[in-house]
């Protein structure tokens, strides 16, 4: 058989096209592998990060590592049942033929070879394979599940990263506010919390006031601890208060605490306390 040149340069033609294509098929291939190897070591710097992040949160607000899951209720190691004794012949299945054992996929024609009991033990249950049931009433092992697309996995976890920044953000955000009034600003919070003091050793000096009346407080107590006692109580109550509650679970160095303005709201409110009470008792006479 004779082949033309026609034939032969046209084969040569087909030849040299599949080879480009092959060529430019491996070449797709590969720098789709070099994208996704990039795609996966940069998901996994961003996991490493969030981690590191997450172990800061966690020691801010006093959590080192999570505890250990508890067991589950009533749960009990498995422990396999013994096999059956020589005596004790399983049930034979049907569609075995000759009436021997059945294998362990349960076969016909393979006589000689241990069956599986027909009940098995909760355990057992639990740890069985998934058998899909043949036209013939065979149990064989269910197939695989068919592979996944490693770009749709790429994809989804990165979607899952980006989830677990934006919840990250939030805590942050969180982490940043105190406890104490965390929507108002330090300097409101500050005047809120020494005023607010300051009105308690208000109620304080009125006490003092009354026993003062009864004889039980002499003039010199009663105006020590007006003038210096009380107020200096309310300004060290104030200062505690802000640094243990105005205080950020997460804030680079210490926050502001005003301490002029607390001793000058601390050292008005009391003695202002003290002549308003004068005032309502004299207007009462």
């Amino acid at each position: 058989m004779t082949v033309s040149f026609e034939e032969y340069a046209a084969l040569a033609r087909q030849l040299s096209e599949q080879r480009r294509a092959g060529e430019q098929h491996a070449a797709t291939e590969a720098a789709r592998r070099r994208d996704l190897h990039a795609a996966v070591d940069y998901l996994q710097q961003r996991l490493t990060a969030q981690g590191h992040r997450l172990d800061q949160l966690g020691r801010a607000i006093g959590i080192d590592q999570p505890p250990p899951a508890p067991p589950a209720a009533g749960s009990a190691p498995f422990t396999p049942s013994p096999p059956s004794s020589a005596g004790s012949a399983p049930s034979t299945p049907p569609g075995t033929g000759d009436g021997g054992d059945a294998g362990a996929a349960g076969v016909p024609g393979r006589p000689g070879v241990g069956a599986y009991p027909a009940e098995l033990a909760a355990g057992e249950a639990r740890l069985a394979l998934p058998t899909a049931v043949s036209p013939a009433g065979v149990g064989v092992p269910a197939q695989r599940a068919a592979a996944v697309d490693p770009t749709v996995e790429l994809e989804l976890a990165r979607r899952m990263a980006d989830e677990a920044d934006r919840h990250g953000q939030q805590a942050e955000l969180l982490a940043q506010r105190p406890a104490l009034l965390p929507t108002w600003s330090p300097l409101a919070r500050a005047v809120a919390v020494y005023a607010g003091c300051g009105a308690a050793a208000g109620v304080l000096v009125l006490a003092l006031v009354l026993a003062s009346g009864v004889g039980l407080v002499d003039g010199f107590t009663l105006g020590a601890w007006i003038c210096a006692g009380l107020p200096a109580v309310a300004f060290f109550g104030g200062y505690l208060v802000l640094g243990r509650w105005g205080r950020p679970a997460m804030v680079a160095g210490t926050p502001p605490r005003y301490l002029p303005l607390g001793f000058l709201i601390c050292f008005l409110v009391v003695p202002m306390a003290y002549c308003a009470y004068l005032l309502l008792v004299r207007g009462l006479r």
